[in-house]
């Protein structure tokens, strides 16, 4: 699991509990979405709307409980994003 993966993981994670719940991709995606990009923590293209972070959140939902873990999570982000 790639260190990018970790920095946007926990930037995503609004609440610093350790998880992601879709309220936090979306809310986080969305206010922090453009300069994650810009710094070079997310390809610009990752930037997407509601939907797009939505379709992310539950690709890595591998096990449904609607909660990510930041396995869950690096696993989809490293694949989809080529890290």
């Amino acid at each position: 699991m790639s260190e990018k993966a970790r920095k946007l993981f926990d930037a995503l994670d609004l609440n610093q509990d350790g998880t992601l719940t879709l309220f936090e991709v979306v809310a986080a995606m969305r206010t922090k979405g453009p300069t994650l990009a810009a710094r070079g923590d997310l390809p610009f293209w990752g930037v997407g709307d509601a939907d797009a972070s939505a379709a992310l959140f539950d690709a890595a939902d591998q096990n449904g409980d609607k909660v990510l873990t930041y396995e869950e999570f690096a696993t989809v982000v490293d694949r989809r994003f080529g890290w």
